[in-house]
């Protein structure tokens, strides 16, 4: 991918264009090598919901990064369009999750015989919506791919991206999943939907190409989910509780990383929960949990991977909601870290 001035480069010392630019970036979809495909859904979130709006808060504050990455050099010079978020999906999301939250009452308080029939056929009109948006974002990643463009997904909750892992196996073959969270996501069918946020790794494990999965951070998760991992063999778990008491008998992150990303591929692909962070850095988002990386720890594991010399052939950022009171910090810590994925990314080389 050519990295030189592009014809319509921003000054990176100007002030920020705020509107449909990420970043203030004025690429169009057509010149961008990556194009950011934002999914405003958060239709099966278990606790809280409002990751549907992410995309937008993102993509308000990103005009406000200053544009110098010490990884990258020039990094904006990267062409990288979002394209509009499709309010469709939002709608169909927020107009659903008052039936969705009924349907969780439900089955927490012992799932009241008498509903069980309304409440399961409720549940099939739910799975079936969510394969529409399955369907949609993988024909979506399909095109821009056979462009021969690189393709992110922006979510909304963590369901949002498996379209795009499905893509990205059928063209590139071979991959792995570099997996920053503060869950494993192995849950199949969690509370009975197939597409659930907590199943994302259930599912991207039956994508026949995907030949490892190395999650990182994680702190909360089911004796199932553990099961499933040590059986397995593509699953690798660094457990945050594992990593803390490593740090705390002296061992350096930088080390800890090398032997993170040792078994990913050549080909990998970066899916980071926000939650994986520790909460202060992301307390709208929807499933919060003590503990996880630092968000210099998740930059340098990142730039890690970068510098070994592995393709990222795509990624997605999820669960980045804002919340009343701090919407301006869930969207910077978020825009920042979409910033430094897409500049690994673009940089990275191609195998």
């Amino acid at each position: 991918m050519d990295h030189s001035v592009h014809r319509n480069s921003p000054d990176p010392n100007g002030v920020g264009q705020k509107g449909e630019h990420l970043f203030g970036l004025p690429y169009s979809a057509e010149e961008a090598s990556l194009v950011i495909l934002p999914v405003a859904w958060d239709l099966t979130v278990s606790y809280g919901d409002g990751t549907r709006k992410g995309p937008q808060a993102i993509l308000d504050a990103s005009p406000q990064l200053d544009l110098e990455d010490p990884a990258v050099d020039q990094a904006w010079n990267w062409p990288r369009h979002m394209l509009p978020i499709d309010l469709r999906w939002q709608q169909r999301s927020k107009a659903e999750r008052p039936w969705v939250e009924s349907y969780l009452h439900w089955l927490e308080t012992g799932k009241e015989e008498s509903k069980a029939k309304a409440m399961m056929e409720g549940l099939d009109t739910a799975n079936e919506k969510c394969s529409y948006l399955l369907d949609w974002v993988r024909e979506q990643s399909r095109t821009f791919l056979e462009r021969g463009k690189k393709v992110a997904v922006l979510g909304g909750d963590h369901s949002t991206p498996l379209g795009l892992m499905q893509a990205l196996g059928e063209h590139h073959g071979a991959f792995g999943i570099l997996q920053i969270d503060a869950h494993m996501d192995l849950r199949e069918a969690y509370e009975g939907f197939r597409y659930s946020h907590a199943s994302i790794m259930f599912n991207a494990l039956q994508i026949p190409s995907l030949t490892s999965l190395i999650q990182v951070g994680i702190r909360d998760y089911c004796p199932a989910e553990k099961e499933l991992a040590q059986e397995d063999d593509r699953i690798r778990t660094w457990f945050d509780h594992d990593l803390q008491a490593a740090s705390f008998r002296g061992q350096h992150w930088n080390n800890l990383c090398v032997d993170i990303i040792k078994d990913l591929p050549d080909k990998v692909y970066v899916s980071f929960d926000i939650d994986g962070l520790e909460p202060f850095n992301c307390p709208g988002t929807g499933t919060p949990v003590p503990g996880g990386l630092a968000y210099a720890q998740a930059i340098h594991l990142l730039e890690t991977l970068y510098l070994s010399g592995r393709e990222i052939i795509g990624f997605d950022l999820c669960e980045v909601a804002p919340s009343k009171g701090d919407r301006e910090w869930n969207a910077n810590v978020g825009a920042r870290i979409l910033y430094k994925l897409c500049n690994l990314c673009l940089a990275s080389p191609q195998k």
